[in-house]
């Protein structure tokens, strides 16, 4: 199942319909893609996202909570992450190749359909499957 894209349609005042295609041509990007980039933010950040002027963001003071918010996060939670992402890479380099291995069996199962073929045969590369 592939992520399909959804369409989201709602409606804007004309002054905001005009300030949105501003940004848009300022980023020399679609009024769309503003659109997508904002609901990106919002998902990212589970829907807690305040839009403020540039100026404003520089002007808050070192006091004030930042944003987007940060978490430290310990060595050992990130560690032990890598650790996972490597184990996962590894079962699926395991699983290809015992895909390739099944597909390589069933090749070989309908070239010799009208044969009998016993299980201990298939692994001998070297040998003929035996026919009964």
């Amino acid at each position: 199942m592939g992520n399909k894209n959804k369409t989201i349609s709602f409606r804007v005042n004309e002054d905001a319909f005009a300030a949105l295609q501003e940004i848009a041509e300022e980023r020399d990007i679609s009024l769309s893609a503003v659109f997508r980039d904002y609901v990106d933010l919002l998902v990212d950040h589970d829907g807690q996202v305040a839009v403020i002027p540039e100026d404003e963001l520089e002007a808050r003071s070192e006091n004030e909570q930042s944003f987007p918010p940060t978490v430290e996060v310990p060595k050992s939670f990130v560690r032990e992450h890598e650790r996972l992402e490597l184990e996962a890479e590894h079962l699926r380099e395991q699983l290809e190749e015992h895909k390739s291995y099944v597909t390589d069996l069933r090749d070989r199962l309908e070239d010799e359909e009208d044969e009998v073929l016993l299980l201990d045969d298939l692994d001998d590369s070297g040998d003929s499957p035996t026919v009964r």
